[in-house]
């Protein structure tokens, strides 16, 4: 065989592997987009919950203007964020801030916490943060994924030819939490021992399922 052939040979491998990790950058930056895509999507459904969140409130805590302000401050701030992710974590800090300050004012309003409109709105937001997390950790998986192809060689010298570059992670707390369970109860009740034993021990842990033994 010709040393041409084999010239020709070896840079037609080369030229393929270009392009096959070339096009593999192109569908990972692709599975980011759209995983940021559906974060957006999740965000906007919160904001559109938000208005009707104060709405409720404002109608049995109309004189706590001071935090119900600052919800709907917060709220026009994170949705004229349009900046990376980094710029868009920085908008809603201060949404979920607001939010968690909002429920701990609804602590002082039993009719509010027991009214139907706004249980039904606590419950929607809580999926929708649930929702928001989760399309987050897709997002910085994917985000991982990518970046460390960025760095790695020889992958690294496709991403500086075809100008792929480091992504942001996207980081945000929940502003709603779901119920947090309640520790188990466990009573000591005195018992009769030997000498030297332990003077009680536990003799029931009850729980809100009613099963007996810690929780894992």
């Amino acid at each position: 065989m010709s040393i041409w052939w084999i010239v020709a040979a070896v840079i037609g491998a080369l030229l393929i592997s270009v392009a096959v990790s070339y096009n593999r950058f192109v569908s990972q930056r692709t599975l980011v987009r759209n995983a940021w895509s559906n974060i957006d999507t999740e965000l906007k459904r919160r904001y559109d919950l938000i208005p009707n969140l104060v709405a409720t409130v404002k109608g049995y805590a109309a004189h706590e203007k001071d935090i119900l302000e600052a919800v709907a401050r917060a709220r026009a701030g994170a949705v004229l964020a349009t900046g990376s992710p980094a710029q868009q974590a920085a908008a809603e800090a201060p949404l979920v801030g607001a939010l968690r300050q909002l429920y701990v004012v609804v602590e002082n309003y039993p009719q509010l916490k027991a009214d139907k409109s706004f249980m039904a709105l606590t419950q929607e937001l809580e999926n929708t943060e649930d929702r928001i997390q989760a399309a987050r950790r897709l997002y910085n998986a994917n985000v991982e994924t990518y970046n460390r192809r960025v760095s790695s060689f020889p992958s690294m010298l496709i991403a500086r030819i075809g100008g792929f570059k480091d992504m942001e992670f996207f980081q945000i707390d929940p502003a709603i939490r779901g119920k947090v369970e309640q520790p188990p109860d466990v009573k000591f009740e005195p018992t009769s021992t030997a000498p030297g034993a332990p003077v009680g021990a536990p003799a029931s842990v009850a729980s809100d399922g009613g099963r007996e033994g810690p929780r894992a």
